[in-house]
Parts: structure tokens; C-alpha cells; sequence
């Protein structure tokens, strides 16, 4: 038995035996005087606990969601677990797939779990490559043992969390991850076996680790060492980005969504000074709260009210899209709910305004197909927007998988200004309705706004490019990519007389363009003898730079020839891995 397994075992024994102290009283928190609203109804796919509820009932939720949702790649199940400022000792959260764990504090620090708040892989045996779609937030983590384990791949983050201990990202076997941001762990991180990992704003007593592509981004303590060896790149400070919006308990013990401020040149957590964070807070009244069984066109009245849109989780069949059109709108999902668009039509639009914030929910294509999933401003769109840009936390895209599905392309961004803070555009490569002409999809991802930003961009299996940047003074901070496996041969598979389409494209009229840590994958498994002529594609301007990039042949299966352009490389079946340091300017 692995020492993860006897931890959850021992645990699991004494939330059962009702052993473990409860921290502060419910309530404890509450304004004298002031009547405390009704606890919104959220359905009965999220729990709220207390601090007052007993341990065993909480560990009796949690081991019944992961029983559930353990091995449920592709099934409805959504579950949120959210527990309320306290400290809670003896609990054991063990995070399957589309589950999501949080704490209802301002701070981290308001809520501590001592035991363990953790992801394995035991249902892969110990291969953490499809731990996909679960999130952790807002917590403190004191961990039975002294260490936790978050063992993940894409669309998994660790956001806002304290542990007060060492943190594993491996489960022994594989991982493909990911992103840790706003976190602060007081221990040493290991990174075991992950390929790459983004971390951004945050802060640990040490790294250890490395594989392909690791970056970091306005994080304190950040390990010293040299591109390629190790595959470390280091950016000081995070040049602006706004932190996930979040629920939480007030002052008055009411629920309300903290929307954090814009922050520019920032390093380290934004949290970890103690004091009320900057940003805003929304009382929960002044959102829509959603269930699966909400019509599209209430939740467009709504929006068009002045309304926000919480979605609780599960699973939504929308009859229309929904279309966002005021100035900072925040769209927040619990449990990664998730959005199937009719057919022909987009799951969300976005209009040309100021500061609409989305976070948290996942956009499956349908059956039926669209031309576009989300759309972020309208074609021609020019407004000025970076005072208080549109920013996208945790947005996942999926084409295949649960069902056969298309879509031509993930997500168009027209407005200005647009921060991407970590999303993963996914074309199916396993599951159900998988094939080069069952689950077509063309691009992940297309730019043509000015001054977008993305922080931790994951783009995945798509036929034509991954990535189509048009916009002037784009800037990518961490880049995942792996090209599509299936082309069946050769000639199924070109653009023009290019072998393959780049994963990372930028169009050739653009002038100024700069990205860091850049990874691009091959596993050509259907045909070994395809190519891709490069992994990057960029015009040689002066203000067109690359730093720090990777091709990788996995397994040796197939060739990626060139890491940008002509240069670089190749990676094949004689030479996996190809680093390039540096290109352009």
C-alpha cells in the first residue's frame, strides 16, 4: 500500500470515529447587530460546510464525491465542496475529476484543513496524465505527514492555497501539468515527473525538479539555473494580470464574490501581507445563480439586466448563446460547469466592453458543431481597454471526449487588452467520438486583438495551428502544446507545400510580439512517418522575439524538423528533445 493510501486510510478512520477538533463557532465571524440574508440555495451538487459540522459528516461527502468522480473522465458528474472560515482537523479531501474545492475566507489563511487536500492517480497507477478538469482554492493545507500531493495534468490549477509543508505534483508515474498561481507553500515543491509547469505569483521555501519546459512568472524564490539545462525560465515580475474572482463569506456572514484588482509589475502571492486584498466585492444577490435546468434566455435576461451569472455545477444544454454585453459582468463557475452550445452557435459572446471577468467553467463542443465556442468582442472590435481589460481565469475548451463533436474554432478574441490567466483548448485524442473526421476541429485559439496577454496557454490536437496570433503586442508567458496524433498520413496533413501546421503561428504582418517558455510535442501514433516542418511559426521582425522553447518527439514517434521557422532541431526518433534558447529581435 502507498504512503498516500495509508494517510487516506488513517484519516478516513478517525473522521469516522468523529476524532478532530473544530476551530471557531459558526457564526463566529458575523457583524453584531446586523441580520445575517438567507444562505443562497446553490443546489444540491455543491456542499457548504461549517466548522460546527461535524468531521465525519464532511469526510462522508467528500469520500462520497471521490468515489464518484475518481475515475469519471467523461461524465456529467460536477461537484462543488466549499467550506466556510474555520479550521477543520482531521479532514481528507481527495479530488476526482470536476470537482472543486475551496475556502469561503478573504484570505487563504481563514480556512485550514489539517489533514490533506490532495489529487493522486492510483486509478491510473500512478500515471497522473489524464488527471484533467478539478480544481483547489483558497485554502490553507497544514498536511498530516508534512507533505501533500496535487498530481495533475492540464485543466487542473492549485490557485490562491497556503500549505504549511512540502507539496508533490507527481504520483510516481507521468504528469503533464499545469499551473500552481497566487499560492504560498512554506516547504519545498517537487516537481517529480512533470514534462512542464507553469507558477505564477508564488512563493515556497524551494523547487525541486525539472523535465521540459518549467517557467516562472513573478515567483518569489524561484530556482536558480540556465535554459536549457535546466529547462528553467525565469520572468521577474508579472507585467499585469487580475487573480481569479472568488466566493467567499463577508463580514456579515452573507456570500459575496470578491473580484480582485488589476495588478501590474507584481511578484509573490496577493494575499500573504495581511490586510483586506484590493478588488471589489459583489454581493451574491446581484447574480443570477444558475442550474442546468435555467434557460438560456432567462440567463440572457438576466445579463442584459445588469445581473451577473454564477453557474452552479453540472452540465448545461443551451438552447442559445449567451451573450454578455455589459461592462464588468462576472460570469463565475462552480464545479466546472459546463456549456454545450446548440448546434451552429457559440456557448458565449462577449462584447467590446470594459472588465468582463469568466472563471471557472468548461465549453464542450456539441454534437451538432460550431463555427466558434466563445467569441471575445466582435470582428472589427477597437475599443481601448487597458485600464480595465476582459479577463478569462480557469476556461476551459473541449472538442471530443464525452461524444462526437466539432468545431472549427475554440475561442476568437477581437477586443483589446484581453488577459487569458490559464486555459486549456483541447481537441479530443481519447475517450468517445475520437477520429481525424469524427471530432474535426481546425484552431484552439485566434488573436486579433492588440496588447493580449495569456498566462499559461494549453492548446492541444488541433489540425491546423493551435495557436493564430494577428494582433500587435501579444504576449504568451508559458505555451503547452502537443500536435495532432491522428493525421493519417502525410498528405492529409499539409499547409501549402508545408509539411504540418505550426503549433504557435503568428502572422506575418505583425511587428511586435514576445513569448516565454514555449513547448511544443509530437506522437504521431497513427502514422510514425508524418512530419511537421516546425513547432513555431513566427515573420523575422525586430519586435518578434521567442525565449526559451522545446520541441519533443514523444517516444520517438514522429518528427517535429525545425523548433521556429528553419532553426532548431530536429526532434525525432535519433533526438526526442530539441531546445532553442533564443529567436528574433
Amino acid at each position: 500500500m502507498s504512503p498516500h493510501i495509508r494517510r487516506r486510510t488513517l484519516l478516513g478512520g478517525l473522521a469516522a470515529a468523529g476524532i478532530g477538533g473544530i476551530g471557531i463557532a459558526a457564526g463566529a465571524n458575523a457583524v453584531p447587530g446586523k441580520k445575517k440574508a438567507a444562505e443562497p440555495d446553490f443546489g444540491p451538487n455543491v456542499s457548504v460546510f461549517g466548522p460546527d459540522t461535524p468531521i465525519a459528516e464532511i469526510q462522508a461527502r467528500l469520500d462520497d464525491v471521490f468515489g464518484k468522480q475518481e475515475e469519471a473522465q467523461f461524465g456529467d458528474g460536477r461537484y462543488a465542496v466549499l467550506f466556510k472560515p474555520g479550521t477543520y482537523d482531521g479532514v481528507d479531501a481527495s479530488i476526482g475529476f470536476y470537482t472543486h474545492i475551496a475556502g469561503l475566507g478573504l484570505s487563504p489563511d481563514d480556512v485550514t484543513v489539517k489533514g490533506a487536500v490532495h489529487a493522486e492517480a492510483d486509478w491510473f497507477d500512478g500515471n497522473a496524465t489524464q488527471n484533467f478538469w478539478r480544481c483547489a482554492e483558497n485554502l490553507c493545507v497544514e498536511p498530516k505527514g508534512g507533505a501533500d500531493r496535487w498530481a495533475v495534468s492540464q485543466a487542473a490549477p492549485y490557485r490562491r492555497m497556503h500549505v504549511r509543508g512540502d507539496l508533490q505534483l507527481d504520483d510516481g508515474g507521468w504528469s503533464s501539468g499545469g499551473l500552481m498561481a497566487d499560492t504560498k507553500v512554506d516547504g519545498q515543491v517537487r516537481s517529480g515527473s512533470q514534462q512542464q509547469w507553469l507558477s505564477r505569483n508564488t512563493d515556497w521555501g524551494g523547487w525541486e525538479g525539472s523535465n521540459w519546459n518549467m517557467v516562472f512568472v513573478g515567483a518569489r524564490n524561484a530556482p536558480a539555473g540556465d535554459f536549457p539545462s535546466p529547462p528553467y525560465t525565469r520572468v521577474e515580475k508579472t507585467p499585469k494580470v487580475r487573480e481569479k474572482p472568488f466566493l467567499y463569506v463577508d463580514d456579515a456572514g452573507d456570500f459575496a464574490v470578491f473580484v480582485p484588482a488589476l495588478r501590474t509589475g507584481s511578484t509573490g502571492t496577493s494575499w500573504d501581507g495581511g490586510g483586506r486584498p484590493e478588488g471589489e466585492s459583489l454581493p451574491v444577490g446581484d447574480f443570477l445563480i444558475a442550474t442546468p435546468d435555467t434557460s438560456a434566455d432567462a440567463m440572457n435576461e438576466a445579463l442584459g439586466g445588469g445581473k451577473h451569472l454564477l453557474l452552479t455545477p453540472g452540465v448545461y444544454a443551451l438552447g442559445d448563446t449567451l451573450k454578455v454585453t455589459r461592462a464588468g459582468t462576472v460570469v463565475l463557475g462552480l464545479g466546472l460547469a459546463t456549456l454545450v452550445p446548440a448546434a451552429g452557435k457559440a456557448a458565449m459572446t462577449v462584447a467590446d466592453v470594459d472588465g468582463v471577468k469568466l472563471a471557472g467553467f468548461l465549453v464542450d463542443a456539441g454534437e451538432g458543431g460550431s463555427p466558434t465556442l466563445m467569441e471575445v468582442g466582435a470582428e472589427g472590435a477597437d475599443g481601448d481597454h487597458a485600464a480595465d481589460p476582459t479577463s478569462l481565469h480557469d476556461v476551459f475548451f473541449r472538442i471530443g471526449g464525452p461524444h462526437a463533436a466539432q468545431a472549427t474554432r475554440s475561442l476568437v478574441v477581437h477586443s483589446n487588452h484581453v488577459i487569458g490567466d490559464h486555459t486549456w483548448l483541447w481537441r479530443g485524442d481519447h475517450g468517445d467520438g475520437i477520429g481525424w473526421e469524427t471530432n474535426p476541429a481546425d484552431t484552439g485559439l485566434v488573436v486579433h486583438g492588440d496588447d493580449v496577454t495569456f498566462y499559461g496557454l494549453f492548446a492541444e490536437h488541433y489540425q491546423k495551428y493551435q495557436v493564430e496570433w494577428n494582433g500587435e503586442r501579444g504576449r504568451t508567458y508559458f505555451f503547452q502544446n502537443e500536435m495532432p496524433y491522428d493525421p493519417p498520413d502525410q498528405g492529409s496533413w499539409m499547409n501549402g507545400d508545408t509539411r504540418g501546421f505550426a503549433a504557435y503561428k503568428v502572422a506575418d504582418g505583425v511587428r511586435d510580439h514576445e513569448a516565454w517558455g514555449m513547448g511544443s510535442y509530437c506522437f504521431f501514433n497513427v502514422n510514425p512517418d508524418v512530419a511537421a516542418d516546425r513547432a513555431f511559426e513566427v515573420p523575422e521582425a525586430a519586435g518578434v522575439k521567442l525565449h526559451h522553447m522545446v520541441a519533443v518527439s514523444l517516444g520517438g514517434t514522429g518528427t517535429i524538423a525545425h523548433v521556429v521557422n528553419g532553426t532548431g532541431g530536429p526532434a525525432d526518433k535519433g533526438n526526442q528533445v530539441a531546445y532553442l534558447t533564443e529567436y528574433g529581435g
